[in-house]
C-alpha cells in the first residue's frame, strides 16, 4: 500500500523531522476515554467540540480562549452537550499542567501553533493541530523534534487524508492507474470578501489581547484583525494559501509521493483585486520543483489562487490534479474526483466529503495505541506547509527560492532566508527552544 511506502521512507529517512514509529506506538493513554483540552474553540475549534462532546471515547475536560465570550459559549456549549462542565481558562499553561488532560487541540491562530503544539508535547501531551501546522518553516523542524523527543502523537488538521473518498483516489493513483504522475496542481479558486482598512485602537475587554499575541511581536490591535482576520496579516497567519489553499497542496503532495520539501520555488503574485489591508496576496501562481527520485526523474507541483473569482476551476471551487502518462485525475475538495483516459474518457468517478469525525477517530485511536501513526504526522503537515511557506517566500522576494532541506536554509538569497524564521517578543515564554535569537 502507498502508506507503507511513505511510512518505511519517512523511517529511514536521516532528516531531523524522521518519526521513530516504536517511540511513537509506546506513548498510549492507558484508559480507554481519552481526556482532552480545545484551545481556541472559535470557528474551527467548536466544530471539534461539536464531533467530539457525543463520542463515547473522549472526555473534554477543559476548553481554553483568551476571549471570555467564546471560552463561556464552548464550555456552556460542552456542558449541555455531556452534562459535565469542562475547566474554563484563558492561560493555555493551565491546561498543558493539568496531569488529567491526554490530548489537546490547537485550532488557535497560525501564529500559535508551533509554540503551542511544542509546549503541549513536551509537557507530555498528545497534539492535534490545525493547519497549516506551522507559521513558518523553522517552527515545523521545532515542531518535529518535539514529536521525536516527546514521542508524543501529533495530528495534523488536514482530514483529507483520513476521508475514503479521497483516499481510494490517491491510492488509484499511487498504483500507478495513471502511469507515471510527474506534475501535480492544487487550486484555490472562490471569492472572499474584503477586510476594510482601520487603525489602531483599544481591544476590547473581554479579549486578553497580550496572550493572544503570545511571541509575536508587539502589533497594536484593530478591528480587522480579529477574529478570523489575523490570518491575512504577516505576523500572525499565512494568507489563503495556508488557509483554505494548504488543503488541496496537501493532497497534492500525498498523490505525487514526495517526502520532503521542494528545492527550488518561485511565485508571482500580487493584491490584483482587493483594495484593503490584507498583507498577503488575493492572486498567486506558485510552481515547486522536487529533486530526482529514484529514477532520476523530477517532478513538480503547482499552485495557483485567485480569491475573487466566483466561480469553479476544472469543476470544483477548491481541487486538484494529477498528469500521468497514461492519463490523469482532478479532485474537489469535499466533492469527489473523476479519473480519465488520455483521451478525455471518463474511467471511474466518487463524490464524497471531507470526514473529520474520521480525522478524529485516528487521531484518538493512536492516541490509546491502536493504530502505530496517524493519517497526517508532522512529517506530512511539514511537507505541505513548507510550500505554502516558501511559495510566499518566493512572493514576498520576488525570486526563485533555492531550498536546503536538510539545513533548513534558503541557500540563494540572504532576504529570503530571514523569513525562513519569524520574530518574536523577546524573551517571552513560548519561543519554541532553539529559536530565541529569531527574535527582535
Amino acid at each position: 500500500m502507498s502508506v507503507s511506502r511513505r511510512g518505511f521512507v519517512r523511517a529511514a529517512s536521516a532528516s531531523v523531522l524522521s518519526i521513530s514509529a516504536a517511540k511513537v506506538h509506546g506513548a498510549a493513554v492507558p484508559s480507554s476515554k481519552v481526556n482532552v483540552g480545545i484551545i481556541g474553540p472559535g470557528g474551527m475549534g467548536m466544530q471539534h467540540i461539536r464531533n467530539l462532546a457525543p463520542r463515547d471515547d473522549v472526555s473534554i475536560t477543559s476548553v481554553c480562549d483568551v476571549d471570555t465570550h467564546r471560552r463561556n459559549s464552548a464550555a456552556d456549549y460542552v456542558k449541555q452537550a455531556t452534562g459535565v462542565e469542562p475547566k474554563k481558562t484563558g492561560d493555555l499553561r493551565e491546561v498543558f499542567a493539568d496531569d488529567q488532560i491526554d490530548a489537546v487541540f490547537i485550532a488557535t491562530p497560525d501564529h500559535w501553533h508551533g509554540p503551542a503544539a511544542v509546549m503541549a508535547l513536551d509537557a507530555g501531551k498528545h497534539v492535534y493541530v490545525e493547519k497549516p501546522c506551522c507559521h513558518n518553516l523553522a517552527e515545523g523542524r521545532a515542531m518535529a523534534e518535539a514529536v521525536q523527543r516527546s514521542g508524543k502523537i501529533l495530528q495534523v488538521g488536514t482530514q483529507s487524508r483520513s476521508t475514503d473518498c479521497v483516499k481510494e483516489a490517491i491510492d488509484r493513483v499511487h498504483r500507478g492507474e495513471l502511469g507515471d504522475v510527474l506534475v501535480a496542481k492544487a487550486w484555490n479558486s472562490q471569492r472572499r470578501g474584503s477586510i476594510g482598512r482601520s487603525e489602531p485602537s483599544m481591544a476590547p475587554d473581554h479579549l486578553d489581547y497580550e496572550m493572544w499575541l503570545g511571541p509575536a511581536p508587539k502589533f497594536d490591535y484593530r478591528s480587522n484583525l480579529l477574529h478570523g482576520v489575523w490570518r491575512w496579516w504577516y505576523p500572525f497567519g499565512c494568507g489563503d494559501i495556508g488557509n483554505d489553499g494548504v488543503h488541496d497542496i496537501d493532497v497534492a503532495v500525498w498523490g505525487l509521493e514526495v517526502t520532503r520539501p521542494p528545492e527550488r520555488v518561485t511565485c508571482m503574485a500580487g493584491k490584483y483585486f482587493f483594495d484593503d489591508d490584507q498583507q498577503f496576496p488575493d492572486t498567486q501562481y506558485a510552481v515547486c520543483e522536487y529533486p530526482a527520485d529514484a529514477k532520476g526523474r523530477r517532478k513538480q507541483l503547482i499552485f495557483e489562487q485567485r480569491i475573487w473569482t466566483p466561480y469553479t476551476q476544472e469543476g470544483y471551487e477548491n481541487g486538484g490534479a494529477f498528469y500521468g502518462t497514461e492519463g490523469y485525475l482532478i479532485i474537489g475538495h469535499t466533492v469527489g474526483w473523476k479519473q480519465f483516459k488520455p483521451n478525455g474518457e471518463v474511467v471511474a468517478e466518487r463524490t464524497g466529503r471531507a470526514d473529520l469525525q474520521a480525522h478524529h477517530t485516528d487521531f484518538i485511536e493512536c492516541v490509546q495505541g491502536k493504530r502505530p501513526r496517524t493519517a497526517a504526522d508532522i512529517q506530512a503537515g511539514v511537507d505541505s506547509a513548507s510550500i505554502v511557506h516558501l511559495a510566499n517566500i518566493a512572493a514576498r522576494t520576488q525570486t526563485v527560492v533555492e531550498y536546503h532541506h536538510e539545513r533548513g536554509e534558503v541557500t540563494n538569497n540572504t532576504a529570503a532566508n530571514a523569513l525562513v524564521k519569524r520574530k518574536y517578543h523577546p524573551g517571552h515564554w513560548a519561543i519554541p527552544s532553539g529559536l530565541e535569537l529569531s527574535g527582535e
